[in-house]
């Protein structure tokens, strides 16, 4: 999988079905090549329109499911 396959995904939070954002970049392990965090760009309201989004960190562990369309993460862990 590509970076760019993932930033093409809907990131979803399982808890509260929201939708977060979209995947814009991801922090891995310069060793073992793994990725540790994917970093998202949240939409969120009319009011944040206007003023731009926010980055968000989610990391690893926190991803619970990338599937075809949507990447399904727990933001409370």
């Amino acid at each position: 999988m590509r970076l760019s396959d993932l930033q093409n995904k809907d990131v979803v939070d399982i808890l509260t079905g929201e939708r977060i954002g979209n995947v814009i970049d991801v922090e891995i392990e310069g060793t073992t090549g793994n990725i540790l965090k994917m970093i998202i760009y949240e939409k969120k309201g009319f009011i944040n329109m206007l003023r731009g989004g926010e980055e968000v960190m989610i990391t690893w562990p926190q991803i619970k499911k990338i599937g075809t369309d949507v990447i399904l993460v727990s933001r409370n862990i």
